[in-house]
């Protein structure tokens, strides 16, 4: 499976943000990948309203990339926010195929933590998601659901040989915090990996004080990026990493790799609770 990494910056208009997909999709494409993993908030950054811009998966932004997904014949997975309840949003993951929309996950685990409340906002999912592309079957999950590994687990039962996790991982304003965030990121992404024995895609925004021209790290409580996407191995390996500016990379992995880890380490089998 040929996966592309889309590393970039969302801001808050849609129509700027969908060109920023179209435009990385054809990339992707043209390096021939399979599959091309778009960070959460794609559609839309957070710190800035979100109502006005959630749409069901007929709306116009999730048909553009289900026209772009069968234009370039690829699979396109992109973080946007569909209707909730109680005047709240979804925050979902949507997955469209060459053939229509292939599968849409919401996101589980909301983000109440460091001072951000995301369930001020959005509605939170109820189950998870695994999809076959190409004859492999992927699991879904989005940023904060990285922390909770029996979702990683569920997926794997579920016969999930990569899963795949959008992100935009908060950038805290001190060097110390932003280094202790990374450490976070890194240990969690490796630590489903081994937990589930499938490969992870883990894509984020990228970091925008890296893409500022001034470099300086703006103050936020919403989560922006952190950067650092990366592919871990189903034995934890680390089979690429990203820094923190805005990146595509495409990277090939071999999901049959994942047999013969769990031969060597049978943890699913194993489990006893």
């Amino acid at each position: 499976m040929r996966v592309a990494l889309a590393q970039l910056i969302s801001g808050r208009d849609v129509a700027q943000n969908l060109e920023l997909v179209r435009s990385w999709t054809e990339r992707a494409a043209a390096q021939g990948a399979e599959l091309i993993v778009f960070p959460e908030a794609t559609m839309r950054a957070f710190g800035h309203r979100l109502t006005d811009i959630a749409e069901p998966l007929d709306g116009p932004f999730a048909t553009a990339v289900q026209q772009l997904a069968g234009r370039c014949d690829i699979t396109i997975a992109v973080g946007i926010f569909t209707p909730g309840e109680q005047r709240r949003v979804r925050n979902t993951l949507l997955v469209a195929g060459p053939q229509g929309v292939l599968a849409d996950y919401h996101k589980i685990h909301l983000f109440d933590a460091f001072g951000f409340a995301e369930s001020d906002t959005v509605t939170p999912g109820t189950r998870p998601v695994v999809t076959t592309i190409g004859g492999t079957r992927v699991g879904w999950a989005v940023c904060y659901d990285i922390r909770f590994p029996n979702l990683f687990i569920t997926l794997a039962e579920q016969g999930a040989a990569v899963t795949v996790v959008a992100a935009s991982w908060g950038a805290d304003t001190t060097p110390q915090e932003h280094a202790a965030k990374l450490d976070q990121w890194r240990l969690l992404v490796r630590a489903r990996a081994l937990d589930s024995t499938c490969f992870i895609v883990a894509v984020g925004q990228a970091d925008p004080a890296i893409a500022s021209e001034a470099g300086d790290r703006k103050p936020s409580s919403a989560p922006t990026g952190i950067g650092h996407s990366m592919v871990v191995a189903p034995d934890g390996r680390v089979l690429t990493e990203l820094g923190g500016a805005a990146e595509l990379q495409v990277i090939d992995i071999d999901p049959s790799q994942v047999d013969d880890v769990r031969a060597g380490l049978p943890v699913l089998a194993n489990r006893r609770i």
